[in-house]
């Protein structure tokens, strides 16, 4: 592993992820194949231009999503896209040794793990031991929210509480504050809406 600066700042990261995601609503993708020249200098070593921390949901490919190319994007899935030992693990590698400048931590709209962690907090449900264990690092996002508004409008609501949550857990990590406040980095939320396909960045 070889430690190596960025070749984009923050910002021109968060952009190209914009574009990326305007030129996949659009129908527009760039990359429907891969040369395999491609494929070879990328054998060589990776330099992605954002991690995303994604849920596993197989409607969220974030590369497709972002019309992004092998090798521009690192990418952590996980049921409810929520934090644990081995995610932060991976994501303290992507900062430390992949240098990228850009962290997203990208839920979406309809999402089962924080329907589940509804059902749980607010119908007393209950899953099994591993969901439950899961499902954990979802509640605590519920606290503030009405569990009586209408179905629809709780899991909106419930889907951007979960990943601004989870954007404020890294912002409290060591590592998240020395590199924010050194200009090293941007951590930003946002929110895939599986029916148009387009990417909503969170304030």
């Amino acid at each position: 592993m070889t430690d190596h600066h960025a070749a984009y700042t923050a910002d021109e990261a968060l952009q190209r992820l914009k574009d990326g995601n305007a030129r996949f609503v659009a129908g527009e993708a760039r990359f429907p194949t891969v040369q395999k020249e491609v494929l070879a200098e990328l054998a060589k070593g990776q330099q992605p231009y954002a991690t995303i921390l994604g849920c596993s949901d197989s409607r969220v490919p974030p590369e497709l999503v972002f019309d992004a190319g092998f090798g521009e994007l690192f990418v952590v899935r996980v049921a409810g896209n929520v934090l644990g030992p081995s995610i932060l693990g991976t994501l303290q590698y992507a900062g430390s040794h992949l240098h990228t400048p850009l962290f997203v931590v990208l839920g979406h709209e309809g999402c089962g793990a924080v329907k589940a962690a509804i059902a749980s907090k607010f119908h007393g449900a209950v899953q099994k031991s591993r969901i439950e264990v899961l499902l954990e690092n979802i509640l605590p996002a519920l606290d503030t929210l009405d569990g009586e508004q209408p179905d629809e409008v709780l899991l909106h609501s419930a889907v951007e509480a979960n990943v601004r949550h989870t954007v404020r857990e890294l912002l409290d990590t060591p590592e998240a504050k020395a590199n924010l406040v050194a200009g090293h980095m941007k951590l930003v939320g946002a929110v895939y809406e599986l029916e148009s396909g387009r990417v909503r960045f969170l304030d």
